[in-house]
Formats: C-alpha cells, structure tokens, sequence
C-alpha cells in the first residue's frame, strides 16, 4: 500500500521565525466498532508504543471509552496522563485487523490519532521515504 505524506503549514514561532511547510507521515485510516465506521488521520510515530486515539473518536463509534483497560502513559509534555483501551476494526488502505488501542482526552482534540509500535509496527512493515514524500506499508509475513 502506498501513500503519500501529507503537508502541512508550520506557524511561525521565535525558534522558526519564517512560516514553511513541514511533511509527516499521516494516513487516512477507518475506524469500525459494531458498525459504525469513521474515517481518521493518523500520525505514522515510530517512537509511540501504542496506537491511540481521542476520546471523541471512540465515543462517535459508540464505546463507552472510560470502560476500557486503564493505562498511564507518558508523551512529550511529560506523564499523568491516561488511556482507555478497547478493540476495534482498523482498516488500513484494504487490509482491515483487530487493533487494540487507546482512547483518551489527554491528547488534543483537534490532532491526530498516534498509530504505534504495539498495533501498527507490529502488522506492518513500514518504509518512510522522506525525499520522495512516499510512505509504503505492507503486511508482516
């Protein structure tokens, strides 16, 4: 499977005073829990150990999210934050898998969902091509 990374426009800031245009690794993926499907861009991270989501996301495909597995875990701003996990249906271009992740409010509303180590790296063979702007993915063998 083949796609392509997505560009996005860099707000300037004091480090990066000038505006530009970065490119990351996000997929357009489906999202399915007892039928209901929403479709979702998601971050390819490398140094995510979890797949995860916001919590409205989880709540759209009808989960009652805070029933889910308890987990804490840590991102760049630092700990004490908390996910909820649950299994769904993650179809990634035409392969669709049980994927068990994380749903939590700790992450902004208005970002990405995280696809990580344990459910994405795990299923797939990843090869980001930063130069050509192409990410491919594969299944495991």
């Amino acid at each position: 499977m083949r796609f392509f990374y997505e560009r996005v426009q860099v707000a300037p800031c004091p480090a990066f005073p000038n505006s530009f245009v970065s490119l990351r690794p996000i997929i357009l993926i489906t999202l399915e829990h007892q039928g209901t499907e929403r479709r979702y861009k998601a971050l390819i991270d490398s140094g995510a150990d979890f797949c995860i989501f916001h919590s409205l996301v989880g709540e759209l495909l009808g989960l009652e999210v805070e029933q889910g597995k308890e987990a804490e875990f840590r991102g760049v701003g630092g700990g004490g934050m908390h996910a909820y996990f649950h299994t769904i249906t993650a179809t990634v271009g035409e392969y669709s898998y049980q994927l068990y992740c994380g749903f939590s409010r700790d992450i902004p509303a208005d970002g990405y969902g995280i696809l990580g180590q344990v459910g994405f790296f795990d299923q797939f063979k990843v090869t980001l091509n930063h130069q050509q702007e192409e990410i491919e993915v594969t299944l495991k063998q």
